[in-house]
Formats: C-alpha cells, structure tokens, sequence
C-alpha cells in the first residue's frame, strides 16, 4: 500500500503534464468544502495524489495556488450568469437575472463565493467602475465583464441614461454582493422564501435607482 494511500488520501488520476491543473482541481474541491482557509497547498497534494515537492514544482506557495482557485471559481460564477442572461428575453430581465445567479452562486456555493473575491490577482476596476473590455461571452470574462456587457445593452435600448453608466456596474454589484455577503455569512434569512425575498427587494431597488422603472410593473 502506497503512504499515499496509508494517508487516507483521494487519488485523482492525471495525464503526464497536467498536475497543475489536477492541484488546482483539487484545491477548487478543498474550496468548495471549506472556503479559502481549506485550500492548502500540501493538502491539495495530497488529494491530487503526488508529494507536496511536487506540488511545489507548480506553485511557489499556498497563495500561488489560492489565487488559481479565485480565478477558477469566478469563471464558475461568471458561467452560471451568462446562463441566466441567456434565458432571460429582454435586458431588464438579463439584468435581474445576473443578480439572480450571483446570489444563486453564493447560496449553493458559499465555499467557492468566499474565495472567488478572496484571493488576487482579481482584475483591477476603475474607480468610476468603467467596463472592461473583455467580451462576456469569452471564457476569460470575469462576473464583472457580465454584468457591464447588460448594462451597455440596457443602456443601448434607452433605459439606462449615459450620463449615469459610469458607475452603475459598482453601485449593483455592491448591492448584489452585499445581499450575497448576508446570505451566506449574515443574518438574512436562508429559507427559500426568505431568499426569494431579499433577492426581489434588491433587484427592484436596483433597478427603479438606475433605470426608473419596477420591474414588478408588467407582471
């Protein structure tokens, strides 16, 4: 019996080549039970099945590998957004379902919500919380990318003044982020109900603040 093995560890097979990314598959695995604090570069060795000096041909530390594991899990929550707009009809409802998935993300993966913004690099925003200009549909765009790509097209259709872009994606992410913050480590409620709650009064908030309109109204 290997000490892999003796150790209790999950062997997870990989092809010559490709240990980086089996460390950074296990450190998302380690992520996803426990947060940033359960990512550590000896344990996602361990997982991956290899020594830890092998790990170490990869990464140079444990922040080598968080910040990988950041990346990794927002480009699953930029994912499981575009999803959302992509069934969604019109751009205020792509706007409420970017919301709708953070927040969705957040509940269903706290350990992977508490690292995606815990780590850097994260790409650096303008103070004025200007678009990037990475397409949303890459598969390098981060959950900013989304919803500043929904903005533009709300703006576009003439609901969003132009006057008011600047800064738009901030003051919704921040709304967003923040009732996603509540939810997984706050007070807010977590029953369903009370999810679907808190989540419809920041949506209609953000909504009539920046486009003066209730998305309550056509229904």
């Amino acid at each position: 019996m290997s000490s892999a093995t003796a150790s209790g560890s999950r062997q997870r097979p990989y092809h010559h080549g490709s240990l980086r990314s089996a460390l950074i598959d296990a450190g998302v695995a380690l992520a996803r039970e426990g947060g940033p604090e359960r990512v550590i570069l000896r344990e996602a060795a361990r997982e991956a099945g290899v020594s830890h000096s092998a790990a170490y041909r990869h990464f140079a530390d444990r922040e080598a590998l968080l910040a990988e594991v950041s990346r990794a899990a927002r480009s699953e929550l930029a994912t499981q957004m575009r999803r959302g707009v992509e069934d969604a009809s019109d751009p205020v409802s792509r706007l409420g379902a970017v919301g709708t998935a953070y927040v969705t993300f957040a509940v269903n993966e706290p350990g992977l919500f508490r690292v995606a913004f815990d780590s850097h690099p994260v790409p650096d925003l303008d103070p004025r919380g200007n678009r990037s200009t990475v397409e949303a549909a890459s598969e390098t765009a981060e959950p900013f990318d989304i919803l500043n790509q929904v903005l533009d097209e709300v703006q576009a259709v003439g609901l969003l003044d132009p006057n008011r872009r600047p800064g738009a994606a901030i003051a919704a992410w921040s709304a967003v982020h923040g009732l996603a913050a509540l939810l997984v480590d706050g007070p807010l409620p977590t029953t369903r109900e009370g999810i679907d709650f808190a989540l419809e009064q920041v949506l209609g908030l953000i909504a009539r603040g920046l486009l003066g309109v209730d998305p309550e109204a056509g229904r």
